[in-house]
Parts: C-alpha cells; structure tokens; sequence
C-alpha cells in the first residue's frame, strides 16, 4: 500500500508492531487490458461472491491439505494454487502454511492471520500465536498462517542479491540535488530490472486480488464454511480485497491498523504515513523527556525534535560509526530506518532512547541493528525477499506516477508537511515508475456489501497507518464496525490493551462485535 521507511526503500506498510517488539527485545481473477497491461485490482464483487468455483477451480477448492508435524507443536502444508486465475489448468504454484491446533476441545474452526506488509510471513507469524492471539482463542481455534503468494515460502520474488538491497536501501533517500536525484531515479530503476529479471513470470500474479482468492481456496480445504482472520496493517488491506470479493464467506474479520483502498499512494498514503511517524516521533519524545535516561540535551519537546532533524542532516553528510564490521555506511537512510523501528510499538521506545543516547555520540551501531530487523537483514547479509515482495505486490495494486518529476513535487510537499520523514517516504515508491507489468487498477473505497460484520480496529497515534484510515476504512464497509484505542504504536490487538483485547476476543469467538463505534482508553 504505502511506502513504509522501515521497508528500506519498500512501497508499503510493513509487518505488525508485535513482531518488531519482540525482535527488538531479542536483539536488545487477473486478466488482461486492452493495452496489454494487468488487471490487478479487486473486480467488483458479486460474481465471486455467489457463484459456486467454475469447474476449472473445483479441483482447488476440494483439495485435502496434508499436514506433518513440523517446528514444535505446529503443522506444516502445502495448498495448490493457479499461478493465474484467469488460466486456472495452467501453471501451479503452492502456498505454504503452517497450523497450530486449537488446544481446547471446542474447536470452533481455524483462524488465519496475516501480520502485514505486503511482505511479511504469515508462517512466522503464526509461530508466535501465543503473543499474537489469547489463550481464549487459541483454545478455540486452529491458527493458520500462510505466506503469500510471491512472498517466503510460497514461490518468492526475487530481485537482488544481499549486497545490492544494503546499496538500494543505504541509497539517499532525502535527494538534495539532480546529481542525488538521478542516483536514486538509477537505483529504482536497477531494483525493478532486476525483478523482471529473476522473477518475470510471477510479476504479473502476485497482487492481494489474487492472494485473496488464494486465501478462499485455503479456507474451503482448511472446512471452513466462513473464514476467520486477523489481518494487521497491510493484512487489513487483504482483508478488505477478500471480503468484497468473497462476502458471503466471513465468519468474523478483525482487522488492525487499517489501511483506507480509496486513496492512492503517492501522494496520499506516503504523505499520511510520514505524518504519522511524525506524531509518534513527538509521543516519544514527550514520554522520552520524563524519563531520567532520556538523550536529549533539552526538556522541550520542539526543541528535541529538532536535535532529531540535526542528526538525520548530519548523517547525510557525515556517516555514524558502525561497530558491527560489516562495512555499511549508517548514513541518513539506515539512521531514519533505525528510528522508524522502534516507533513502531512503544515497548520499543527505552531501546530507542539508548540508540538515540548513541547516536548522539557518533555510534550508530544500534540504530542500524534496528534497522536491520525491519527490512529482515541477517547477521551473514543476507535477507528474506521482505522488502522484494513488498514492492512487487505494491507496484501492481495501485497506480503510481510515471515521471520522475511528480515525486520530486510530492517529496518537496511532503517534506515540508513532515520535515523528519516527508521526503524519504515519498521518493520510496519509486521503483513504481519502472515497473514492468502496469496495472490496470484504480484505488476506490471496498464495500463488501451482504458482509456480516467486520471489526476495524484503529489506534490513535499509529505511526504507520494513521488512525483516520480505520475511520475511513470502517465507514466504506457495508458492515464495518470501529474499535478506536487511545494508545501509541502500530496496531492495538495484544498490545497491553485489556479492553481492546475483550471487545476482539468477544467478536472472534461469539461473533458479537462491540456497539458502533466503540472506543477503548489509554492504559495508565
């Protein structure tokens, strides 16, 4: 959907904060247009939604998954797929899953989970089902993950090798002149060349339209008569494609951190996300100045964001010391990457005061550990396809601009608005421009009409997916319902919220949402 920075150079929203909490604490139907370009998007729905598969899809739809014990107590399988939905007795590809069975003996069904991105492993998410979801549904409920197609396990994009994407992503983000300009214009396009190069044949098929009609396949051979799920930031996007595609076969939706399908990325989304880390930004550093270990040299908060802006300048122009032998640069890109990890969920913020304490002083050794788990760098510099999937599934869910000229506009705009993050957000979606497969998309509100209730749940100050998009998003839907929570950080669900947790808990089990809207405290 968006470019996120913690994406390193990705077009959209990036993995829930829950991952990147514990990660921290670990580390201290396509078709063709006329014009011969993709049809993306999400049809309207109805066809999909009533009629029972074609004959051609049958045999998908009433496959038998064959699970084996794999990782402890989980279960690992594969589902059979059509690369394209349009030529379902062609080409197969497989998607990867992983279960955990219900521990209780009143097994309501399974619920699957996507923890965002586009990008991010559903299979690792499932993996830590118990901090993602209570013991009251775990109880209740198989818990599914998958990766998308395009995405981890389940027939990759591949676009460059490790030493390219730390060169991509240390790019200059924030471009002062036309020689930074060009620089960065020459990378986007090296990126996409090079996912046309590896990865040509999945380019075309790897939107969330066709994730989601994945995701119904999924749901018939897991026996499910409806689907359960939990999407998170962009899993809120999938959710979305899915229930007005298939509305007739939810069982319940909560989805977290939502992102609104009516507007388009550049510049609209970029533009909202990077605000969005601005107001974190400053919800930290006012929580940062009450605490006794706080780096800044100040106890005003103005004055301590613009300490922030001197060391995202300085870094542009001077490097911070690396002490992990790796040979990096932490220039400005991997110093605003660090930083952006760890606003992400507020029990991260004590870590980001000790990098900030650092990086104050020259060492940007952990600002780039930080950043190194949000684009899923390994110690040996290698990475998952995180960052490659984000932005093949993105350059062909939405339209993006074609000249260079319209995101040097937007970054001036968006730099102006949000001075820290404006920029750097905005010239993320660039790769776009060169994209080889155009699709034929328009991004427009998703109402999934004759939907039963589907729960939106937005938190206040999200630095990723501003709270005014799960108003929006709750509002387009036929049948949505919001969940506001007056909290800090990306996504509310098992977050510390008590309250958020009960009114989604309550939903996902008896399928009873909260009154319409309903909001939740801040936790004291």
């Amino acid at each position: 959907m968006m470019r996120s920075p913690g994406a390193g150079r990705r077009a959209g929203v990036i993995l829930a904060a829950m991952v990147i909490a514990s990660a921290c604490t670990a580390k201290g139907e396509s078709g063709h247009g006329a014009d011969g370009s993709t049809a993306v998007g999400p049809p309207a729905a109805g066809a999909a939604a009533t009629q029972a598969p074609s004959a051609a899809l049958a045999p998908y739809y009433t496959q038998k998954i064959k699970w084996a014990p794999c990782k402890q107590d989980f279960q690992c399988g594969k589902l059979d797929v059509p690369l394209d939905y349009a030529d379902p007795e062609g080409e197969r590809i497989q998607i990867s899953l992983i279960k955990l069975p219900a521990s209780g003996k009143d097994r309501v069904g399974s619920i699957i989970l996507n923890p965002g991105g586009p990008g991010g492993s559903g299979i690792g998410y499932a993996q830590a089902a118990k901090s993602v979801l209570t013991p009251a549904v775990l109880s209740k409920f198989d818990t599914v993950g998958f990766d998308p197609r395009g995405v981890g396990e389940s027939a990759p994009v591949r676009c460059l090798t490790g030493a390219e994407l730390d060169k991509f992503i240390g790019l200059d983000g924030t471009p002062d002149n036309p020689a930074e300009i060009s620089a960065l214009a020459k990378g986007a396009k090296h990126f996409a060349e090079g996912c046309e190069a590896k990865s040509a044949k999945l380019l075309p098929h790897v939107g969330t339209a066709d994730a989601a009609r994945d995701m119904d396949v999924l749901r018939a051979a897991l026996g499910d008569q409806g689907v359960t799920y939990l999407g998170k930031s962009y899993g809120t996007y999938l959710g979305a494609v899915y229930a007005d595609l298939f509305p007739k076969k939810i069982r319940a939706m909560v989805l977290d951190g939502a992102i609104d399908p009516a507007i388009s990325p550049v510049p609209a989304v970029n533009a909202a996300q990077a605000h969005g880390f601005e107001v974190a930004l400053r919800s930290f550093i006012e929580d940062c100045l009450k605490q006794t270990t706080c780096p800044f040299s100040t106890k005003n908060t103005d004055s301590a964001l613009n300490q922030v802006t001197s060391l995202l300048k300085a870094t542009d122009q001077h490097p911070l010391r690396n002490d992990t032998g790796d040979g990096r640069q932490i220039d400005e890109s991997w110093t605003t990457l660090g930083i952006v990890t760890a606003l992400y969920d507020k029990r991260s913020w004590p870590v980001l005061r000790s990098a900030l304490g650092q990086a104050f002083r020259g060492d940007g050794t952990t600002l780039l550990k930080l950043a190194d788990i949000l684009v899923d760098r390994k110690p040996d510099g290698s990475y998952s396809n995180q960052t490659e999937a984000n932005m093949a599934i993105n350059c062909i869910d939405h339209p993006y601009p074609h000249k260079l000229s319209a995101y040097e506009q937007a970054a001036e705009k968006a730099q102006k608005e949000s001075p820290r993050f404006g920029a750097y957000v905005m010239w993320g979606s660039l790769p776009c421009e060169y994209w080889p497969i155009q699709p034929n998309v328009t991004d427009k509100p998703l109402r999934a009409a004759g939907a039963p209730p589907i729960l939106v749940v937005g938190t206040q100050r999200d630095p990723a997916t501003p709270y005014e998009w799960a108003k929006n998003l709750a509002s387009e839907l036929s049948s949505g319902v919001l969940l506001s929570y007056d909290g800090d950080g990306h996504t509310a669900y098992r977050t510390g919220s008590t309250c958020v947790d009960e009114a989604v808990d309550r939903y996902l089990i008896d399928r009873t949402p909260p009154k319409n809207p309903t909001s939740c405290p801040k936790i004291t």
